[in-house]
């Protein structure tokens, strides 16, 4: 294909109105796009805005159980606590949410929650349930302990990698 039939080409397309022709001849490809066009007058198509929103971390797969849970220090850092608090809860493990969703702390509105304050739990236990694309997932425990403190308010929010419990593990 000469440049001759690739103008010609192009001119045709304009004239038929089509906004995009890909065509491919040989080993040659051509890819024409052009403003839409209605009755002689160029058509704007409707602009776009695009706002991104930061994430804490990004999106994944659950994590490890050493992602999932940390020394309180970093617990500490994460959650916001002072340094006196953060010098009592070296030895406490975090659990964290594995996903992106809304944070339950009981199964349905009318039942009690999983797990309180002083509760001792053990591996498989259900500790929340995490709503992700009107799915209800329980989030069950990977450790033996007391819970010393829950993170966070029951019906919010979470990002991947929150802390959601911390736990004493003695």
């Amino acid at each position: 294909m000469d440049l001759k039939e690739i103008q010609e080409l192009i001119k045709f397309v304009a004239k038929s109105g089509a906004t995009e022709v890909d065509l491919e001849i040989d080993n040659i490809k051509i890819s024409i796009k052009s403003p839409a066009i209605k009755r002689g007058k160029l058509i704007e198509e409707p602009q776009q805005i695009i706002q991104q929103i930061p994430l804490q971390q990004g999106m994944g797969m659950a994590p490890m159980m050493s992602e999932v849970m940390q020394p309180a220090a970093q617990a500490a850092m994460d959650a916001g606590s002072d340094n006196s608090e953060e010098d009592n809860e070296d030895h406490l493990i975090i659990i964290k949410s594995p996903m992106i969703g809304t944070f339950y702390r009981k199964p349905s509105p009318d039942k009690d929650t999983f797990v309180n304050v002083g509760d001792t739990i053990n591996p498989g236990d259900v500790t929340c349930v995490i709503e992700a694309m009107k799915l209800f997932n329980e989030i069950e425990s990977e450790i033996s302990g007391k819970i010393v403190k829950v993170l966070v308010e029951d019906s919010s929010p979470v990002e991947y990698d929150q802390p959601l419990f911390l736990v004493d593990p003695s």
